[in-house]
């Protein structure tokens, strides 16, 4: 039990300092836990094939799926409009949504889904992510409170009681509790995370990135500001030509910027769009849609004498919108002075035929040009907007003798949304969630998540698989799957029901509320090492007995049991939302003691008032 102890506390010490990662904290306690035999290895490994931990898994991915699809930034745009630009507002409907939400589907699952919106409700708003991510994993747990499915710990008091003899809770029996936690998490919170958690990272200073994005080099160059749209009908004159039989730039003055063919089922529900640039070996098939540039009255021309359809192209939407960037994408060359594309025009530089990409523009000392790229001769420090497949703008890096890749070209591909996919991620989502609240559909939720995931994969609301994977925190799940078992070395070797039954015989002889409290923060002090489910198995019969040898009715003993167990913000690794929100909002240890202790000990002492008064003892 004290070498139990004694490992429990250094990895605590480590996950204060902050200065190793977590993981390896964790991963170095669960070793140890091994070494001295406290664990056999089975009991050890138990934490990475527990059903929790495999539903974070598939929640990140779907969340993922969310993000990619532009689901996320649909939804964030509806609460937006509520919200406006005042930040305030932002901070309430995040919490109050999170908490709804949180009330009817597990806290992991209201985390990994309303994670990506609330980025992307930050992006929008140019608010700083961290003020708004932890509240968010806390908001999850506080809505928990409101139901009786809202959190486990809700359901083992349910039992506790039930097989005691005592009348059953109802759906709604903790909604009091749960509005009187919210408005408590919501006054503490508001003043903590503006104080504590808006001082910028690194990375916030830097935006997290290099280089410019996809809309800022459209809204550069103006690409938009000689686009057309043409479409080919049925028996129009284009079909079957290859590109190099038009001869389009000499006889029209207009070049290509991209081909796309859209496919649509079931209406425009679902739609799946490819991309593709053009080449010399092109062939234009009826229903594609090319995007040209150049003059309004050349568009024209060639419209008319190929029988094309030209769609006018709306200026004040957004340039992200009209030019998208699902299969193909953009990058800027800067030409080295020793390139041997120096002095030679475009069309003699062979960049098509070697690279398979186009020059969609040139900026030189401050001017862009646009127009008769074809027979401008290059010189060194120009700069090429250039356009292709992503994977033939990845290869542009290997040729660091003749240019320099500019930013992160994969990096912004990354954060291109298929939105035409987010009708599918939407219905995915909710199929999920239906699945995990609704008790008459016979899906159990960790496989409810994990076919939710694949679907999303299949569907093509990802680019590829890799795409998924990247979704995956992986620091998190080997963390509180590294953790997990720390639950089972605490009760195996008695540690933790010596702590609880010490505690109790203590304080019972200072009265029913006294020893309320001392319930409470005894639960509050060993969910934060393991797992709330367990504090709360733990601790309920304990507090049962102690309500039974006082003659006091246990109900407020149990809802102590319950609170203690779900309300804990102190710790990132202590409920699975608090570590889901601690990448993306590069949070340390010491953020959680900052922001989430304060609430934790403040919700306590409020518990301890308000419960005798709910629940008479």
């Amino acid at each position: 039990m004290i070498i139990t102890i004694i490992i429990l506390a250094i990895s605590a010490i480590f996950f204060a300092i902050g200065k190793t990662r977590s993981d390896v904290v964790a991963l170095c306690a669960l070793i140890s836990l091994l070494l001295f035999n406290i664990l056999t290895p089975a009991e050890a490994l138990a934490g990475f094939s527990n059903p929790v931990l495999i539903m974070m898994v598939g929640l990140f991915v779907v969340g993922g799926g969310i993000l990619q699809t532009g689901l996320a930034k649909m939804i964030s745009s509806k609460i937006m409009k509520l919200a406006g630009n005042n930040k305030l507002t932002l901070f309430l409907m995040v919490m109050l949504v999170t908490a709804v939400i949180g009330a009817f589907v597990s806290n992991t699952g209201t985390v990994a889904l309303m994670l990506p919106i609330v980025v992307s409700l930050a992006a929008a708003t140019q608010s700083n992510s961290r003020e708004l991510l932890m509240p968010l994993a806390f908001a999850s747990s506080l809505g928990g409170m409101l139901t009786l499915i809202g959190t486990p710990p809700n359901l083992v008091i349910q039992e506790t009681l039930i097989e005691a003899g005592y009348p059953a809770l109802s759906f709604f029996s903790f909604l009091p509790v749960g509005v009187i936690c919210i408005l408590v998490g919501i006054a503490i919170l508001l003043p903590l995370s503006k104080y504590f958690l808006s001082k910028e990272t690194a990375e916030d200073k830097t935006g997290g990135k290099s280089g410019k994005t996809l809309p800022e080099l459209v809204n550069e160059y103006r690409l938009t500001d000689k686009l057309h749209r043409l479409t080919i009908p049925s028996g129009s004159r284009l079909i079957g030509h290859k590109m190099a039989d038009l001869d389009l730039y000499n006889r029209y003055k207009l070049s290509v910027m991209e081909k796309r063919t859209e496919e649509t089922v079931h209406g425009k529900l679902l739609r799946n769009i490819s991309q593709t640039t053009v080449g010399a070996e092109t062939i234009f098939k009826e229903n594609d849609i090319i995007y040209v540039s150049g003059e309004k009255a050349d568009a024209e021309r060639f419209a008319n004498e190929y029988t094309l359809s030209l769609t006018p192209i709306n200026k004040d939407d957004d340039n992200a919108d009209i030019l998208e960037f699902y299969d193909i994408g953009m990058a800027e060359l800067l030409l080295l002075p020793n390139s041997r594309l120096t002095g030679r025009p475009i069309r003699n530089t062979a960049l098509r035929a070697k690279y398979h990409i186009n020059v969609i523009a040139i900026r030189r000392k401050g001017d862009y040009i646009r127009d008769g790229l074809a027979d401008v001769k290059l010189a060194p420090g120009d700069i090429l907007l250039v356009q292709s497949s992503w994977d033939n703008i990845a290869r542009l890096n290997n040729e660091e003798d003749d240019w320099v890749v500019l930013g992160q070209p994969l990096d912004e591909a990354a954060k291109v949304t298929l939105t035409y996919k987010a009708p599918v991620a939407a219905i995915i989502m909710t199929a999920m969630v239906a699945a995990m609240v609704f008790d008459f559909i016979p899906i159990a939720p960790v496989t409810a998540i994990m076919l939710a995931a694949v679907l999303m994969v299949i569907c093509g609301c990802f680019r590829n698989v890799d795409a998924a994977y990247k979704t995956i925190n992986w620091e998190s799940i080997v963390l509180i799957g590294a953790m997990m078992p720390m639950s089972i070395a605490l009760e195996k070797t008695g540690a933790s029901s010596l702590l609880s039954h010490t505690l109790v015989n203590t304080l019972g002889a200072y009265g029913p509320v006294i020893l309320l409290g001392g319930i409470y923060f005894t639960t509050s002090l060993l969910t934060m090492f393991i797992s709330n489910t367990a504090t709360a198995v733990l601790m309920a019969p304990i507090a049962l007995s102690s309500a039974t040898e006082l003659g006091v009715s246990p109900y407020a003993y149990l809802f102590a049991v319950t609170l203690g167990a779900s309300m804990c913000f102190a710790s990132p690794f202590s409920t699975p939302p608090n570590a889901l929100v601690m990448q993306a909002g590069r949070y340390s240890f010491m953020d959680y003691i900052k922001v989430g202790l304060p609430l934790q000990i403040i919700m306590g002492f409020v518990m301890i008032i308000v419960l005798p008064l709910l629940f008479p003892l």
